[in-house]
């Protein structure tokens, strides 16, 4: 339909999406990727987790497809996305929806489906390419202005959060190329690799983050929802940490590099390592969720912010299954149940608000003017370019 300007809804959706719609796909990835680390896995589990891995592979789709359009038909309105100081932090987010997709691409078309390792390692090197063409970009934009540590969240963490979960991709790469592979080697240096660098990189903001909370208390309104980023940066890399450390314990010695103990040793040092940024982790979610209820503003309109109560904590919860494996304690198994089902529930609760949301026009909307004013400009630059073209043809 169209309103009497002669503005459509369709026009006013295209003109109003973001790259926030990509946690969208993020927080439906996480719920298949916490799934598929629980200890008792009946066939049907798979089932929905194959489920959630084709919506996930959907919801990227569209957003691309969406985003693509708006670049070609409001350039300007793209470009303005990408250098605002909270849209542009949402970039990055599409490179890690990448990440969840690759993830269910080896569960279930290559370790349970007729899929070769051969795609696993062109995936995890595309991730790779994508990060760095992603992150280092926007990290140059983003530096090369002040920032107020005063409203500063962990939300900015999201700049590097493709590069440190290169590590969680490589794992799971590695989970179907043979230990003996030469290309084996190369993608565990290279996990260790981005994940450190990741890793201390947002664990610097977390400590600019922690300041902010000294000098101004608990984030409130839609950036109370950011605290749970903070989860994050413990959380993957202690999940990276050991299950990198468990490839290589046997592709070490396969390759004959530092010595035949070289990979059991770095996995006993990584399960100790790994023990304390859980606890990190786990600390930043209370911290994150014990006033999260009293800070939050609940309206409707900013549902966005609010999927960052999803894949986060998917670092922390899937180690949490993974320690209570390695040191037998039966009570984290109870945790990780609870926690599934416990981001299951907030996920099934997200996605209706944000249907409702978008029904209700409240997000991914613009107005009208602003949809004229940019369809106006882009005419009118196409029109001068054309008058360019044509004289330069004349002479």
């Amino acid at each position: 339909p169209k309103r009497q300007d002669g503005v459509s809804s369709l026009a006013r959706h295209i003109h109003g999406w973001s790259w926030q719609s990509f946690p969208i796909g993020m927080g439906t990835g996480a719920v298949f990727v916490t799934l598929s680390g629980l200890k008792e896995h009946p066939s049907w589990l798979t089932s929905v987790e194959t489920g959630f891995w084709s919506l996930d592979m959907a919801i990227f789709l569209f957003n691309a497809i969406i985003l693509l359009v708006q670049a070609f038909q409001y350039p300007h309105r793209a470009w303005r996305l990408l250098q605002d100081p909270v849209e542009g932090l949402y970039p990055p987010m599409m490179v890690l929806q990448f990440a969840t997709i690759t993830i269910g691409t080896i569960d279930y078309t290559v370790i349970n489906g007729p899929a070769s390792p051969n795609v696993v390692y062109v995936l995890f090197w595309i991730y790779v390419g994508l990060s760095l063409v992603t992150c280092v970009p926007m990290l140059m934009i983003w530096f090369n202005r002040p920032h107020d540590i005063l409203r500063f969240t962990p939300g900015y963490a999201f700049l590097v959060f493709p590069l440190m979960l290169t590590g969680v991709v490589a794992f799971n790469a590695l989970r179907v190329i043979d230990p003996s592979d030469p290309r084996a080697l190369g993608i565990l240096i290279t996990g260790y690799f981005f994940q450190g660098l990741g890793f201390f990189m947002t664990f610097f903001y977390l400590g600019v983050y922690l300041l902010r909370l000294i000098m101004t208390g608990f984030m409130e309104g839609h950036q109370a929802t950011s605290a749970f980023v903070a989860c994050g940066p413990p959380g993957f890399t202690a999940l990276s940490l050991i299950n990198l450390a468990d490839h290589a314990s046997a592709i070490l010695p396969a390759h004959g590099i530092i010595s035949n103990a070289a990979g059991e040793i770095w996995y006993a040092t990584s399960v100790m390592a790994a023990l304390l940024l859980y606890g990190l982790a786990v600390f930043f979610f209370f911290l994150g969720v014990i006033p999260y209820w009293f800070k939050l503003h609940k309206r409707l309109d900013q549902i966005l912010p609010c999927w960052a109560l999803t894949f986060p904590n998917v670092g922390w919860i899937v180690t949490t299954g993974l320690l209570g494996q390695i040191l037998n304690i039966q009570g984290l198994f109870i945790v990780h149940v609870v926690m599934d089902t416990i981001l299951f529930l907030t996920w099934s609760v997200l996605i209706v608000l944000t249907i409702a949301a978008i029904w209700k026009g409240l997000i991914f909307n613009a107005k009208d003017e602003d949809v004229l004013k940019d369809f106006i400009f882009t005419v009118d630059e196409k029109v001068t370019a054309d008058n360019h073209s044509d004289t330069g043809t004349l002479v």
